[in-house]
């Protein structure tokens, strides 16, 4: 979103809404105050409708979330096996007298799907797609100083039209946006770094200025470029402007000498500020972020940052916040980038669809390299009800929107304008993609153009266009080698690569021979609906984390991968049916506890040393159990058996693991690793016991008294001497009192039914995860957690 939240605060401008602005131009949070109805209100948008008994909310809100799993759900398991439907949202505020003769917006962020939207009762207009960014004018509408009323229809009723978990309604921010008759146009900035070195950088600013009728002419564009200190590095001056009623384009070139570059590494951002002035007054102020960088995609030597050569270790991702659904919350996004920034990963694939404007800002802020997709199908579906209904009418503007909007941010790297598209191998393609990709560059040149292709084979229509830039893989791993001899001369990037699956805590021996689940019909897989999480099961289209990683590592011309996918999301179970009901793939797990193949990459990623042992250590006496060891910056790892060596092992080759085959026996596992033979790490894992109490951990004991911010709180299940169980199920209750309120509860299982929403959760393989929200009265909260025959656990989180 180029547009940042405002940085002054001015005064009431809504009815239950903060507002914050900058000179000219106001952002006013307009997610509170919603009332909201589950079905289809007759004549809701009429402003006379009395929705006092309509349920009191605020935005962002996903009704799916709330909703049973059913077997019989129209969304299918691949949709997550949860409620569609169709609601309505409404919300009565006031304009003040002051704002006559101004221009006045509600800016939407995202509402799936099939939105209509009215103000006192007058139709604003229809968008189908659930994940664009749109905006209303309401000016002509309102009232001011008395009641006004703004009601949305949301439609995801017609299922599927989703092959993974949608979520229900606004589920997005909605801000109300003031300015001047005179002013930057929505997403009216554009900005690039057309010459970048150390020494200096030049920045080049497109900025268009909408005027309305009025007497206000000349004026001047006036554009400051801060640093990240706030001091002024370079600026501009526009003046004595003068138009019509209608748009005007302004650019503005500047120099910023010895530039800090952005980097995943150290992402440091500028600020550009463009005020527009008339009559010596500041009627529009305008930020647009700035990240100083150059880069690119060769041939032969893969992918360049600032000069320097970089492996593009991305995965994709969908959109839900698991227990949160599809309801955006910022830290709880954070959290996800700070987990996978954690095991080494700077790339994020938007799967598959354009993303909360909120997930750009924190890539920026964190240092990552973005994919920003745009489309799952184009003319031909893969559902009944899918966006193939809209996309010959609605295509063009929603790709513009997307490029307009996300086009100012430094981590998007990359446009991809499909995804596993049906007509990748139809001759319909050759009109379509070079369409998209003009739409593209009409708005933007600076970045390269993909699609994600899973039939990359000479055949592919899409390819063949010679619209893309960067030739997608997906998957086709064995083929990654020989891309040059099918391609020569064109760039590489691993769109989505490899899907290997497992179930956190699950294993089953041996670890040694590699399964595609599922197999062919009668094959056999687990009962009970786990996938060992020893690295050895992927899809058969895919590959292992271990498979794909040697073979992107091994060329530089292969500039990097997008792993399917960093977290387990909500919907498409693969590779088992009912009643699984979210997926298997993820790095990650749905709570957001990292399955054993994170520290696999932390070790190939990352600079930290990592010394990771598993499987746990409870089995039947006399069991054969292999133990594997991912390490790094040592060279080689000694176990020990109850104080008995059970030998040296050292990575040999593009080795990535070291693995021990043992004969089971309760005690103590300890692992040593070392390098010139002295100890760099030491890891023990212990049999448990029977579970005897709980155990609470908080991400962060501090939190914003905001209405928004979260806690979330790790759950593990320990025997008397502080061991985790690794079996341990037990059902854990939750309570709070004070200054927040249990928002999720979650464990990472992808077969539990039990909702989100309540205020218990069984363990999962000895841990679940409780999310606490922050109300907006600061204080503590203190959180309980009991279980019978458990020792209970409290902890304190404080809201400031």
């Amino acid at each position: 979103m180029m547009f940042k939240k405002p940085l002054l605060f001015i005064g009431l401008l809504l009815l239950a809404s903060v507002t914050f602005a900058q000179r000219g131009r106001s952002v006013a949070d307009f997610d509170k105050g919603w009332h909201f109805y589950l079905g289809n209100a007759v004549n809701g948008e009429s402003p006379t409708l009395n929705d006092a008994n309509w349920r009191s909310l605020n935005l962002p809100h996903d009704w799916s979330i709330e909703g049973a799993f059913s077997k019989d759900a129209p969304a299918t398991t691949g949709g997550g096996a949860l409620p569609g439907g169709i609601g309505w949202y409404r919300k009565t505020f006031t304009v003040p007298a002051s704002s006559k003769g101004k221009m006045i917006y509600v800016d939407f962020d995202g509402v799936y799907e099939k939105s209509e939207v009215w103000i006192n009762g007058h139709y604003l207009g229809f968008r189908p797609n659930g994940y664009i960014s749109f905006r209303y004018e309401l000016t002509p509408y309102l009232n001011y100083d008395k009641p006004n009323v703004i009601a949305v229809k949301v439609d995801n009723s017609e299922q599927p039209n989703s092959r993974w978990y949608s979520g229900s309604g606004i589920y997005r921010n909605v801000w109300l946006v003031t300015t001047s008759r005179l002013a930057i146009d929505h997403w009216g900035t554009y900005i690039t770094t057309p010459k970048v070195s150390s020494q200096s950088a030049t920045i080049n600013l497109d900025v268009k200025v909408r005027k309305y009728e009025g007497k206000i002419s000349p004026y001047s564009v006036k554009t400051t470029i801060y640093n990240a200190a706030g001091i002024a590095v370079a600026n501009q001056s526009a003046d004595n402007i003068s138009s019509g009623d209608s748009i005007t384009a302004v650019n503005q070139v500047f120099v910023v000498n010895k530039p800090v570059l952005w980097s995943v590494a150290k992402p440091y951002l500028y600020k550009v500020v463009t005020q527009v002035i008339a009559n010596n007054a500041v009627v529009d102020e305008y930020t647009t972020p700035l990240g100083i960088r150059y880069f690119n995609f060769d041939a032969d030597k893969g992918f360049t940052l600032n000069g320097k050569s970089l492996k593009i270790q991305g995965v994709c991702d969908h959109h839900d916040l698991g227990s949160l659904g599809a309801a955006l919350n910022t830290r709880a996004l954070e959290r996800q980038l700070q987990i996978l920034k954690g095991m080494g990963v700077n790339g994020i694939r938007t799967s598959h669809n354009p993303p909360a404007p909120e997930l750009l800002d924190l890539c920026d802020k964190m240092g990552f390299i973005v994919m920003d997709e745009a489309f799952d199908c184009w003319e031909k579906g893969k559902n009944k009800y899918d966006y193939h209904l809209y996309f010959r009418k609605w295509h063009k503007k929603d790709l513009e929107d997307q490029i307009l909007r996300d086009r100012n941010h430094p981590s998007v790297f990359i446009w991809s304008i499909g995804n596993e598209i049906p007509q990748q191998t139809d001759t319909s393609a050759l009109r379509l993609a070079p369409e998209l990709a003009a739409i593209v560059h009409s708005l933007d040149k600076t970045r390269p153009i993909t699609t994600a292709n899973n039939d990359p084979s000479p055949r592919n229509q899409i390819i063949k266009s010679g619209a893309l830039d960067l030739v997608g893989y997906n998957y086709a791993v064995n083929d990654f080698a020989k891309f040059h001899d099918r391609y020569p001369g064109k760039k590489f990037i691993g769109t989505e690569t490899t899907s290997a699956i497992e179930t956190r805590g699950h294993y089953d021996m041996p670890s040694d021979s590699i399964r595609r689940w599922p197999g062919r019909r009668g094959s056999k897989m687990n009962d009970d609906l786990t996938v060992s999480a020893y690295d050895n099961i992927s899809v058969p289209w895919g590959s292992t984390h271990e498979e794909t990683w040697k073979v992107i590592k091994k060329y530089d011309f292969l500039s990097g991968m997008f792993i399917w996918t960093g977290f387990d999301y909500l919907g498409e179970p693969t590779p088992y049916p009912w009643p699984a009901r979210s997926s298997y793939f993820g790095i990650v797990d749905l709570a957001g506890f990292p399955k054993d193949s994170y520290y696999m990459y932390q070790s190939e990623w990352t600079d930290k040393t990592v010394l990771h042992v598993f499987p746990h250590w409870n089995w039947q006496p006399g069991k054969t159990v292999d133990v594997w060891a991912y390490y790094n910056n040592a060279d080689e790892v000694e176990l020990f058996l109850n104080g008995k060596s059970q030998g040296v092992k050292k990575k040999v080759g593009d080795d990535l693991h070291v693995m021990w085959r043992l004969t089971y026996q309760p005690g103590t596992l300890k692992a040593v690793s070392r390098k010139n033979g002295k100890v760099v790490l030491t890891r023990e894992i212990h049999t448990a016991g029977a579970p005897a109490k709980i155990e609470l951990t908080a991400d962060r004991k501090n939190i914003k008294a905001d209405g928004n911010d979260l806690s979330f709180i790790t759950v593990r299940i320990l025997d008397k001497d502080g061991n985790l169980v690794p079996d341990a199920a037990n059902k854990v209750d939750f309570s709070v009192k004070g200054q927040a309120a249990i928002v999720g509860v979650d464990n990472g299982d992808p077969t539990s039914l039990d909702s989100f929403k309540v205020n218990y959760r069984k363990a999962f393989n000895g841990m679940a995860l409780a999310i606490l929200q922050a109300k907006e009265k600061a204080g503590a909260s203190t959180f309980v957690a009991t279980s019978p025959g458990l020792q209970s656990a409290t902890i304190t989180i404080n809201s400031k």
